[in-house]
Protein backbone atom coordinates (compact mmCIF):
# COMPACT_ATOMS: atom_id res chain seq x y z
CA UNK A 1 0.00 0.00 0.00
CA UNK A 2 2.86 2.34 0.08
CA UNK A 3 2.42 3.62 -3.77
CA UNK A 4 -1.47 3.84 -3.71
CA UNK A 5 -1.45 6.09 -0.33
CA UNK A 6 0.08 9.16 -2.02
CA UNK A 7 -2.65 8.49 -4.81
CA UNK A 8 -5.80 10.16 -5.58
CA UNK A 9 -8.10 7.34 -6.96
CA UNK A 10 -10.61 10.01 -8.19
CA UNK A 11 -7.88 10.36 -11.18
CA UNK A 12 -8.58 7.27 -12.29
CA UNK A 13 -11.32 7.71 -14.73
CA UNK A 14 -9.65 10.78 -16.02
CA UNK A 15 -6.36 8.92 -16.44
CA UNK A 16 -8.48 6.19 -18.25
CA UNK A 17 -10.00 8.65 -20.52
CA UNK A 18 -6.82 10.67 -21.40
CA UNK A 19 -5.40 7.38 -22.67
CA UNK A 20 -7.82 6.03 -24.66
CA UNK A 21 -8.72 9.66 -26.60
CA UNK A 22 -4.82 10.83 -26.73
CA UNK A 23 -6.65 13.90 -26.62
CA UNK A 24 -7.64 16.22 -23.73
CA UNK A 25 -11.08 18.15 -25.06
CA UNK A 26 -12.33 14.56 -25.94
CA UNK A 27 -11.33 13.32 -22.97
CA UNK A 28 -12.92 15.73 -20.56
CA UNK A 29 -16.43 15.23 -22.72
CA UNK A 30 -15.98 11.57 -21.70
CA UNK A 31 -15.22 11.86 -18.59
CA UNK A 32 -18.13 14.26 -17.81
CA UNK A 33 -15.24 17.26 -17.06
CA UNK A 34 -14.58 20.85 -18.35
CA UNK A 35 -11.52 21.04 -20.23
CA UNK A 36 -9.10 23.19 -17.82
CA UNK A 37 -10.47 20.49 -14.91
CA UNK A 38 -8.89 17.72 -17.38
CA UNK A 39 -5.96 19.51 -18.27
CA UNK A 40 -5.08 20.16 -14.32
CA UNK A 41 -6.20 16.46 -14.01
CA UNK A 42 -2.68 15.85 -16.52
CA UNK A 43 -0.56 17.30 -14.96
CA UNK A 44 -1.13 16.24 -11.25
CA UNK A 45 -0.78 12.38 -13.21
CA UNK A 46 2.81 13.53 -14.60
CA UNK A 47 3.81 14.69 -11.37
CA UNK A 48 2.06 11.10 -9.46
CA UNK A 49 3.38 8.84 -12.13
CA UNK A 50 6.75 10.78 -13.10
CA UNK A 51 6.23 10.22 -16.37
CA UNK A 52 5.33 13.04 -19.51
CA UNK A 53 2.17 10.18 -20.46
CA UNK A 54 0.57 12.15 -23.43
CA UNK A 55 3.25 14.11 -25.84
CA UNK A 56 2.41 16.15 -28.55
CA UNK A 57 3.62 14.86 -32.15
CA UNK A 58 2.62 16.48 -35.71
CA UNK A 59 -0.16 13.66 -35.89
CA UNK A 60 -1.10 14.67 -32.54
CA UNK A 61 -1.06 13.55 -29.10
CA UNK A 62 1.18 9.66 -28.27
CA UNK A 63 1.08 7.84 -25.79
CA UNK A 64 4.73 7.40 -24.27
CA UNK A 65 5.98 3.41 -23.42
CA UNK A 66 5.17 4.04 -19.82
CA UNK A 67 1.00 5.35 -20.34
CA UNK A 68 1.18 2.27 -22.92
CA UNK A 69 1.93 -0.13 -19.96
CA UNK A 70 -0.65 1.77 -17.82
CA UNK A 71 -2.94 1.58 -19.98
CA UNK A 72 -2.87 -1.81 -19.83
CA UNK A 73 -3.31 -2.40 -16.44
CA UNK A 74 -6.10 -0.34 -16.35
CA UNK A 75 -8.21 -1.79 -18.77
CA UNK A 76 -7.58 -5.39 -16.81
CA UNK A 77 -8.24 -3.40 -13.35
CA UNK A 78 -10.59 -0.76 -13.88
CA UNK A 79 -13.34 -3.67 -14.76
CA UNK A 80 -12.64 -5.74 -11.70
CA UNK A 81 -12.35 -1.76 -9.88
CA UNK A 82 -16.43 -1.56 -11.25
CA UNK A 83 -17.30 -5.09 -9.95
CA UNK A 84 -16.17 -4.54 -6.49
CA UNK A 85 -17.93 -0.95 -5.87
CA UNK A 86 -21.17 -2.10 -7.95
CA UNK A 87 -24.39 -2.68 -5.67
CA UNK A 88 -24.37 -6.13 -5.11
CA UNK A 89 -26.93 -8.92 -6.25
CA UNK A 90 -28.48 -11.68 -5.26
CA UNK A 91 -30.43 -14.09 -7.82
CA UNK A 92 -31.43 -17.05 -5.81
CA UNK A 93 -32.39 -19.56 -8.56
CA UNK A 94 -28.69 -19.14 -9.47
CA UNK A 95 -26.89 -19.12 -5.88
CA UNK A 96 -25.04 -21.54 -4.11
CA UNK A 97 -24.86 -20.05 -0.62
CA UNK A 98 -24.74 -21.89 2.37
CA UNK A 99 -27.34 -20.69 5.40
CA UNK A 100 -27.28 -21.87 9.17
CA UNK A 101 -30.03 -21.44 10.73
CA UNK A 102 -31.04 -22.12 14.39
CA UNK A 103 -34.65 -23.42 16.62
CA UNK A 104 -36.54 -25.37 18.92
CA UNK A 105 -38.77 -27.74 17.61
CA UNK A 106 -41.65 -25.73 17.90
CA UNK A 107 -40.58 -24.35 14.21
CA UNK A 108 -42.46 -27.45 13.05
CA UNK A 109 -45.16 -25.22 12.59
CA UNK A 110 -43.68 -23.05 9.32
CA UNK A 111 -40.29 -24.64 8.47
CA UNK A 112 -41.50 -27.58 6.34
CA UNK A 113 -42.89 -24.79 4.43
CA UNK A 114 -40.24 -22.23 4.66
CA UNK A 115 -38.28 -25.36 3.56
CA UNK A 116 -39.77 -25.83 0.09
CA UNK A 117 -40.39 -22.24 -0.16
CA UNK A 118 -36.23 -21.87 0.13
CA UNK A 119 -35.24 -24.71 -2.29
CA UNK A 120 -38.10 -24.03 -4.59
CA UNK A 121 -36.08 -20.23 -4.83
CA UNK A 122 -32.31 -21.42 -4.48
CA UNK A 123 -32.25 -24.98 -5.42
CA UNK A 124 -28.36 -25.04 -5.28
CA UNK A 125 -28.32 -23.32 -2.02
CA UNK A 126 -27.96 -25.28 0.93
CA UNK A 127 -29.93 -25.14 4.76
CA UNK A 128 -28.49 -26.00 7.67
CA UNK A 129 -31.53 -26.11 10.42
CA UNK A 130 -29.38 -26.15 14.19
CA UNK A 131 -30.53 -27.31 17.67
CA UNK A 132 -31.08 -24.78 20.05
CA UNK A 133 -29.13 -24.71 22.99
CA UNK A 134 -28.23 -22.28 25.73
CA UNK A 135 -25.63 -20.60 24.28
CA UNK A 136 -27.44 -20.01 20.69
CA UNK A 137 -26.85 -15.86 21.02
CA UNK A 138 -23.17 -16.86 21.35
CA UNK A 139 -23.00 -18.59 18.12
CA UNK A 140 -24.87 -15.72 16.76
CA UNK A 141 -22.26 -13.56 17.97
CA UNK A 142 -19.68 -15.68 17.03
CA UNK A 143 -21.27 -16.15 12.93
CA UNK A 144 -21.72 -19.74 13.94
CA UNK A 145 -25.43 -19.52 13.19
CA UNK A 146 -26.96 -17.04 11.00
CA UNK A 147 -30.79 -16.14 12.24
CA UNK A 148 -32.52 -18.07 14.93
CA UNK A 149 -36.20 -18.44 15.42
CA UNK A 150 -37.33 -17.86 19.33
CA UNK A 151 -40.24 -17.11 21.64
CA UNK A 152 -39.44 -13.32 22.88
CA UNK A 153 -38.96 -13.56 26.51
CA UNK A 154 -36.52 -10.87 27.21
CA UNK A 155 -34.07 -7.81 25.55
CA UNK A 156 -31.91 -9.07 22.86
CA UNK A 157 -30.01 -5.26 22.57
CA UNK A 158 -26.97 -6.77 21.07
CA UNK A 159 -29.16 -8.39 18.38
CA UNK A 160 -31.73 -7.36 15.22
CA UNK A 161 -35.08 -8.96 15.70
CA UNK A 162 -38.26 -8.85 14.35
CA UNK A 163 -42.17 -10.20 15.32
CA UNK A 164 -43.06 -13.15 12.91
CA UNK A 165 -46.44 -14.08 14.70
CA UNK A 166 -48.02 -15.29 18.38
CA UNK A 167 -49.73 -18.27 19.52
CA UNK A 168 -52.07 -19.26 22.66
CA UNK A 169 -51.04 -21.61 25.32
CA UNK A 170 -53.46 -24.72 26.05
CA UNK A 171 -52.86 -27.33 28.90
CA UNK A 172 -52.78 -31.08 27.55
CA UNK A 173 -53.84 -33.35 30.58
CA UNK A 174 -55.10 -37.13 30.68
CA UNK A 175 -58.59 -37.37 29.66
CA UNK A 176 -59.21 -39.02 33.51
CA UNK A 177 -57.05 -36.21 35.42
CA UNK A 178 -59.50 -34.53 38.10
CA UNK A 179 -59.76 -31.25 35.95
CA UNK A 180 -60.06 -32.54 32.82
CA UNK A 181 -63.88 -32.00 32.47
CA UNK A 182 -63.29 -28.18 33.66
CA UNK A 183 -64.29 -25.86 30.89
CA UNK A 184 -60.97 -23.90 32.15
CA UNK A 185 -58.19 -23.93 34.34
CA UNK A 186 -57.73 -20.90 37.17
CA UNK A 187 -54.13 -20.05 37.26
CA UNK A 188 -54.94 -21.38 41.32
CA UNK A 189 -55.67 -24.76 40.01
CA UNK A 190 -52.79 -24.45 37.40
CA UNK A 191 -49.99 -23.97 40.26
CA UNK A 192 -50.90 -26.99 42.41
CA UNK A 193 -51.18 -29.24 39.63
CA UNK A 194 -47.81 -31.17 38.76
CA UNK A 195 -46.45 -30.37 35.19
CA UNK A 196 -44.80 -31.60 31.87
CA UNK A 197 -41.90 -28.74 31.19
CA UNK A 198 -40.41 -28.32 27.76
CA UNK A 199 -36.74 -27.15 28.82
CA UNK A 200 -36.25 -25.21 25.76
CA UNK A 201 -33.79 -23.40 28.08
CA UNK A 202 -31.68 -25.14 30.72
CA UNK A 203 -35.05 -26.97 32.22
CA UNK A 204 -37.28 -24.11 31.68
CA UNK A 205 -40.20 -23.50 29.66
CA UNK A 206 -38.79 -19.55 29.34
CA UNK A 207 -42.24 -18.11 27.55
CA UNK A 208 -44.36 -19.96 30.55
CA UNK A 209 -41.89 -19.80 33.92
CA UNK A 210 -40.31 -15.94 33.39
CA UNK A 211 -44.38 -14.88 33.55
CA UNK A 212 -45.05 -16.84 36.40
CA UNK A 213 -41.95 -15.39 37.80
CA UNK A 214 -43.87 -12.32 37.38
CA UNK A 215 -46.60 -13.71 40.18
CA UNK A 216 -43.71 -14.39 42.40
CA UNK A 217 -44.12 -18.08 41.90
CA UNK A 218 -43.41 -21.17 39.73
CA UNK A 219 -44.67 -24.24 38.49
CA UNK A 220 -43.60 -27.88 40.41
CA UNK A 221 -41.95 -29.67 37.14
CA UNK A 222 -42.79 -33.80 37.38
CA UNK A 223 -41.30 -34.10 34.15
CA UNK A 224 -38.75 -32.44 31.71
CA UNK A 225 -37.92 -32.99 28.57
CA UNK A 226 -36.25 -31.39 25.47
CA UNK A 227 -38.73 -31.04 22.65
CA UNK A 228 -42.17 -30.42 22.49
CA UNK A 229 -42.86 -33.53 19.88
CA UNK A 230 -41.68 -35.57 23.07
CA UNK A 231 -43.85 -33.89 25.47
CA UNK A 232 -47.47 -34.62 23.41
CA UNK A 233 -48.02 -37.79 24.85
CA UNK A 234 -46.24 -37.63 27.99
CA UNK A 235 -49.51 -36.76 29.85
CA UNK A 236 -51.00 -40.13 29.36
CA UNK A 237 -51.26 -43.11 31.97
CA UNK A 238 -50.47 -40.05 34.90
CA UNK A 239 -52.20 -37.09 36.04
CA UNK A 240 -49.59 -33.99 34.45
CA UNK A 241 -49.99 -31.37 33.16
CA UNK A 242 -48.22 -29.96 30.02
CA UNK A 243 -48.02 -26.63 28.41
CA UNK A 244 -48.19 -26.37 24.81
CA UNK A 245 -48.49 -23.30 22.41
CA UNK A 246 -52.05 -24.15 20.83
CA UNK A 247 -50.51 -24.21 16.78
CA UNK A 248 -48.52 -27.64 17.85
CA UNK A 249 -51.29 -29.10 19.15
CA UNK A 250 -53.22 -29.08 15.15
CA UNK A 251 -49.90 -30.56 14.21
CA UNK A 252 -51.14 -34.04 16.25
CA UNK A 253 -53.50 -36.51 15.35
CA UNK A 254 -57.00 -35.92 17.50
CA UNK A 255 -56.94 -38.64 20.39
CA UNK A 256 -59.49 -39.68 22.89
CA UNK A 257 -57.31 -40.21 25.85
CA UNK A 258 -56.57 -36.53 25.75
CA UNK A 259 -58.51 -33.34 26.83
CA UNK A 260 -56.82 -30.07 25.92
CA UNK A 261 -58.09 -26.95 28.10
CA UNK A 262 -57.19 -23.02 27.57
CA UNK A 263 -53.77 -22.21 29.92
CA UNK A 264 -54.95 -19.72 32.63
CA UNK A 265 -55.75 -16.25 31.34
CA UNK A 266 -52.76 -15.45 33.28
CA UNK A 267 -50.18 -16.85 31.06
CA UNK A 268 -49.83 -14.30 27.90
CA UNK A 269 -49.56 -15.09 24.01
CA UNK A 270 -46.10 -16.55 22.70
CA UNK A 271 -44.70 -13.57 20.98
CA UNK A 272 -42.23 -15.51 17.83
CA UNK A 273 -39.71 -13.86 16.12
CA UNK A 274 -36.63 -14.38 14.45
CA UNK A 275 -33.01 -12.81 15.31
CA UNK A 276 -30.01 -12.12 13.71
CA UNK A 277 -26.65 -10.34 14.22
CA UNK A 278 -26.42 -6.75 13.34
CA UNK A 279 -23.36 -7.38 10.77
CA UNK A 280 -26.04 -9.65 8.61
CA UNK A 281 -28.44 -6.60 8.09
CA UNK A 282 -27.37 -5.90 4.99
CA UNK A 283 -26.08 -9.06 3.56
CA UNK A 284 -28.62 -9.40 0.45
CA UNK A 285 -28.20 -13.32 0.58
CA UNK A 286 -29.55 -12.90 4.29
CA UNK A 287 -32.53 -10.72 3.72
CA UNK A 288 -33.47 -12.81 0.77
CA UNK A 289 -33.96 -15.55 3.41
CA UNK A 290 -35.48 -13.33 6.32
CA UNK A 291 -38.05 -11.93 3.78
CA UNK A 292 -39.28 -15.77 2.15
CA UNK A 293 -39.51 -16.26 6.30
CA UNK A 294 -41.83 -12.92 6.39
CA UNK A 295 -43.78 -14.34 4.03
CA UNK A 296 -44.40 -18.23 4.98
CA UNK A 297 -44.74 -16.92 8.54
CA UNK A 298 -47.64 -14.57 7.59
CA UNK A 299 -49.57 -17.13 5.55
CA UNK A 300 -49.46 -18.87 8.82
CA UNK A 301 -53.44 -19.79 9.72
CA UNK A 302 -54.99 -18.48 12.94
CA UNK A 303 -54.17 -20.39 16.34
CA UNK A 304 -57.33 -22.19 17.04
CA UNK A 305 -59.35 -22.12 19.75
CA UNK A 306 -59.19 -24.78 22.21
Amino acid sequence: MTHIERVDLNLLAPLAALLEERHVSRAAEVAGMSQPAMSRALQRLRDTLGDELLVRTPGGYRLTPRAERVQRQLRAVLPRLERLFAPEEFDPAQAAETFRVAGTDYSLVFAPTLFQRFFRESPRSTLHFRTWHDAIYDDLDRGVVDLVFVARSGPTPTLHTEHLFDDRFACVMSADHPLAERPEITLEEYLDATHVVVGTTGEHQTAIDRRLEEFGTRRRAGLTVPYHSLAALSVLGNHLILTLPTRLLTEQPTDPRIRILPAPKEIRPLHYQMAWHPRLDGDIAQRWLRNITRTVTADLPEPTDV
